[in-house]
Formats: structure tokens, sequence, C-alpha cells
């Protein structure tokens, strides 16, 4: 027969070792996404097409392709990523991760179509800074949140 206080102890690391399992521990690499997702607002204030930042190009202006990546570059990056760096959730990590790749590519095909838009007459005449390095650092976040979804072992 065994005590009450060892079954208290015995469920307290299980609960312990429970939370624990739902989580990541980001270490330095969290300070890294936290300026990354930084990077990524500061993005939204400068030009992505043409005139526009990256703010207005969210909000319909500048094209669909531009505003689609607009819309998972903040979706994801900022507002998904910030949520995982609060909570450090190893779920919540995976979906960064993969959002990110997503939208990775929507900022690729932003570009592209920034740079071809002259032959379709789309608003545009190359890639602004801004979705430049919206989409640097997207891929960069997306990088980072793959390494630390991977790291839970």
């Amino acid at each position: 027969m065994t005590e009450p206080k060892i079954d208290e102890l015995a469920a307290e690391i299980d609960e312990v070792g429970e939370r624990a399992a739902k989580t990541i521990e980001l270490g330095r690499r969290g300070f890294s996404i936290a300026v990354l997702v930084f990077v990524l607002l500061i993005a939204q204030l400068l030009p992505w097409v043409g005139e526009h930042a990256g703010w207005e190009v969210l909000l319909g202006r500048g094209g669909g392709i531009p505003q689609l990546f607009a819309a998972t570059s903040t979706g994801i990056g900022v507002f998904v990523g910030a949520v995982a760096l609060v909570t450090r959730r190893w779920w919540l990590a995976w979906v960064c991760a993969a959002g990110g790749w997503f939208a990775s590519v929507d900022g690729m095909l932003a570009i592209w179509s920034q740079q071809s838009s002259h032959a379709t007459g789309a608003a545009g005449g190359g890639p602004g800074f801004g979705l430049i390095v919206a989409w640097i650092a997207t891929v960069a976040l997306a990088i980072y949140w793959m390494r630390a979804a991977f790291s839970r072992s």
C-alpha cells in the first residue's frame, strides 16, 4: 500500500511531465524570431507595390498576389508567431513552420508578379524594397520555426 503523499507527488510529477511535453524551449532562437517578427512589421511600412506600402497592399491595393502574401505573412508571421512565442506551444511552432513556408511561396510569387506585371498591365513595375524585406524575413521565420518544431524530442 502506498502513502497518500507519494501518490500526490507522483500525480504532480506526471502533470509537470505532460505540461512540458506540450511546450518547446526556444532559448536564443526565441529572440531571433521576435526580431524577425519586428522586421516583418517594419516591412509593412515600406513600399511593396509601386508607391503602396505593405499595410496598403494588405487592405487591397496593389493586386491579388501581393495581397495574399501580405495576409499570409502578417497572419502567420506576426499574429500566430506572437502567440507561439508567448505560449511556447509545440503545435503552434508547427503551424508557424508550415504557414511560414506557404507564405514564403506566396512572397516569391508576389515578387514575380511585380517583375512581370508590365506584360499584364497590373499594378507594379518591380517589387518594392518592403516586399523583398518581408519575403526574406518570412523565409527566415519559416527556417527558425522549422528548427524550433523539430527541436522537441
